[in-house]
């Protein structure tokens, strides 16, 4: 069984090669009979000053061998909108 660190890494790795972009924090992980849920915030556009960063938050499910079964973007933001 793998443990929760094993699975943000692999979530992390799995969504960046998928999309192309750099993971930036996980915000939450739970598991169920059905696998982990993981939802990780990804970088979608780089800016200077980083508070102007466009992010976009993934939700994705992997199974108990940390392979990622289906994701998806839930919700895109600038860094700085508190609301995020």
């Amino acid at each position: 069984m793998m443990t929760g660190p094993e699975i943000v890494q692999r979530a992390k790795e799995q969504l960046a090669q998928l999309t192309g972009l750099t993971p930036d924090t996980v915000s939450s992980l739970s598991r169920d009979e059905g696998g982990w849920h993981v939802t990780v915030e990804m970088i979608e556009t780089k800016r200077i000053p980083d508070i102007d960063d466009i992010v976009a938050t993934y939700e994705g499910l992997l199974d108990n061998e940390g392979k990622l079964v289906r994701y998806q973007r839930t919700k895109r933001y600038v860094r700085s909108d508190v609301a995020g």
